[in-house]
């Protein structure tokens, strides 16, 4: 019971964070069921089958909060889905002690592009106009769709930041379209592993304890893709993320050779720099209001 309490808190604070910044719950779901020791398709598979609840609950929340570019989600939802299917059943093909190395390391590249990519957070808040193009929407969700399943997570880490970067939508449409849209792709993972790994491989307690968790924060995470730092948000994640897929690929035999006694200074390194970080974030962020309400007292009153 215990463990499913923990397994509810995880799927809580992972939905809370993805439905804040359209990432992180899949990266973040996996990178500690990895560390309690689970396989990594059968991981990805519990992670996935959770996601289709809180995607959905996710999605009709952005929906109710106008977050949601209808045009995006039609044009990546069916190809991602696509993807994820063919994503799963490759993982699943790979031998399990093979497959958690590789998997630990896609899911520490994202959570470093997580970090690098909101630490890079401009203070000034840009206008977003003009229309994504099919030509880069279609690719980028093929990419996402399949890293999505093979890493466990992958969706939102490689389609927010690029939907972002294009200039073009506002970033609460970017959150609440790739959440939204990210249903198909736990969909089509779900019944990736379904058909590959089978139902007899999949603990489904868990999967419903992640899913009562994530329903329960995708309201609240909605509303507060309006209202939250999401620098602060996404340096706790993403060094969350980075931590324990380190710690997984240094207890691996070839990291136990390579570093040794050494492994353990490194992950305490990084463990300080992620509280570090998570400081420096909630600094830079009181500053930036601070000069903001600054500014605001500044403006001549028009008459």
């Amino acid at each position: 019971m215990r463990a499913l309490i923990v397994l509810a808190v995880i799927g809580f604070f992972a939905q809370l964070v993805d439905g804040s910044l359209g990432m992180a719950y899949g990266v973040t779901s996996t990178s500690l069921l990895l560390l309690a020791g689970i396989a990594p398709a059968s991981a990805s598979a519990i992670v996935h089958l959770s996601e289709v609840g809180t995607t959905l609950a996710s999605g009709a929340a952005h929906w109710k909060f106008g977050n949601v570019d209808w045009r995006v989600v039609g044009i990546m939802a069916v190809p991602g889905g696509i993807a994820a299917f063919f994503g799963a059943h490759v993982l699943v093909g790979l031998d399990g002690d093979a497959a958690k190395p590789i998997v630990s390391t896609i899911l520490l590249g994202l959570g470093i592009y997580v970090l690098y990519r909101f630490l890079r957070l401009p203070t000034s808040r840009p206008v977003f106009t003009g229309t994504l193009r099919k030509r880069l929407l279609v690719p980028l969700a093929v990419v996402a769709g399949a890293l999505d399943a093979i890493g466990g997570g992958g969706w939102g880490p490689v389609g927010t930041p690029t939907l972002l970067a294009s200039g073009k939508i506002a970033p609460r449409k970017v959150v609440g379209s790739i959440d939204t849209s990210e249903f198909v792709v736990a969909l089509g993972a779900s019944l990736g592993f379904l058909t590959g790994l089978g139902a007899a491989g999949i603990d489904f307690a868990w999967v419903l304890a992640l899913l009562v968790g994530g329903v329960i924060a995708a309201p609240i995470a909605a509303w507060l893709v309006r209202h939250l730092a999401p620098r602060i948000l996404a340096v706790a994640a993403g060094g969350l993320i980075i931590w324990t897929n380190s710690r997984t690929l240094v207890n691996t035999d070839t990291g136990q050779a390579l570093f040794g006694s050494a492994g353990t200074v490194l992950l305490t390194g990084i463990f300080l720099a992620w509280i570090a970080l998570i400081v420096w974030a909630v600094r830079r962020e009181l500053q930036v209001r601070a000069a903001e309400r600054s500014q605001a007292h500044t403006q001549p009153v028009e008459a």
